[in-house]
């Protein structure tokens, strides 16, 4: 019985959001151009379950491009409608449409001038009559056995609090660095907004020798700063070569001998290099999908082949990067 009940609620929630799909008509687009068109900010409210579902709905706005907050209906009778003007878009959520606290504050909504969209199951309802748009979002039944929590009409205007926002996001040609600035804390930011320059070992931290150097030198120089690489330049100061701890290692195999000649004689002259300015992902992608293995440091060089810094696998893994 269990998995029986829990099944049919899903197929009940199934159902409710599928049956919106008609209702993204003329009526909603109009609704989306006048957001697109708003001078001021989205306000989004709602009572009960609804208001819950409204901060959702407000919080995925913002995130999204369009400057949106909720405010609660009955704080709003008691003053907080002061954070409406008549340039902003009002969201009014009420299945019912009778919703005391939503109605008690339109004729005053109506008097600052915001516009109001209503998302309702009810067009005939006091909201639905006084509302310049209307999001049907209404359900042949509730999930709730006894028909009386909020459950297939919550998840109908969450998912069409999502459709909303998605449209007004593909409008306004949002992207996924501007997603990433709104959300600067997180992995999502720091994999989107993270670049090169942000993460690598530059000035005294960067290991460079120059041609001429012998491998001792370029030893030393990578034990030092401790990255298992060092960059080589040339006369001009532009990068010629890598030297990396598996080059030392494989030629330590061969030769004891190889410490004392000129670090020409061992470096690698096509190594995978990245500039400053692109993201720290990137870096990422292009370590790992090297072959026939992956590379853990990269050479950053600026746009006239001067080493300015270098990237470890490591420094990416600890700015979360991954």
């Amino acid at each position: 019985m269990i998995k029986e009940k829990a099944i049919e609620t899903l197929q009940i929630e199934a159902s409710a959001v599928e049956n919106l799909i008609p209702r993204i008509n003329d009526e909603f687009v109009a609704a989306v151009e006048k957001i697109l068109s708003c001078r001021g900010r989205v306000a989004v409210t709602g009572m009960g379950k609804s208001g819950h579902v409204g901060k959702k709905i407000a919080a995925t706005l913002a995130s999204t491009g369009t400057p949106s907050f909720f405010m609660h209906p009955a704080e709003a009778y008691h003053g907080d409608l002061g954070m409406l003007t008549e340039n902003d878009v009002l969201i009014a959520i009420s299945n019912s449409g009778e919703s005391s606290e939503i109605v008690n504050i339109l004729p005053v909504v109506r008097r600052i001038g915001a516009a109001i969209i209503a998302m309702s199951g009810k067009r005939t309802s006091t909201l639905g009559k006084n509302c310049d748009y209307f999001i049907d979002i209404g359900v042949e039944r509730e999930a709730c056995p006894l028909g009386l929590a909020p459950t297939a009409s919550t998840t109908a205007t969450l998912a069409m609090g999502d459709a909303l926002a998605m449209a007004l996001m593909d409008e306004k040609n949002f992207t996924s660095k501007d997603f990433a600035l709104f959300h600067p804390g997180g992995a999502l930011g720091r994999k989107l907004l993270l670049t090169v320059g942000d993460v690598m070992h530059s000035g005294e931290d960067n290991p460079i020798v120059a041609i001429g150097a012998t491998t001792k030198d370029a030893l030393f120089e990578m034990t030092a700063k401790g990255l298992g690489a060092v960059s080589v330049i040339d006369a001009d100061k532009k990068f010629v070569g890598l030297v990396t701890d598996g080059i030392i290692r494989r030629a330590l195999e061969k030769n004891h001998d190889f410490l004392d000649e000129p670090v020409e004689h061992v470096m690698f002259t096509t190594p995978l290099v990245i500039s400053a300015d692109k993201l720290a992902a990137a870096a990422l992608s292009v370590m790992e999908k090297h072959k026939p293995r992956p590379v853990t440091v990269l050479p950053v060089l600026d746009e006239k082949k001067f080493p300015v810094g270098m990237i470890h696998l490591t420094d990416l893994l600890r700015q979360g990067v991954v």
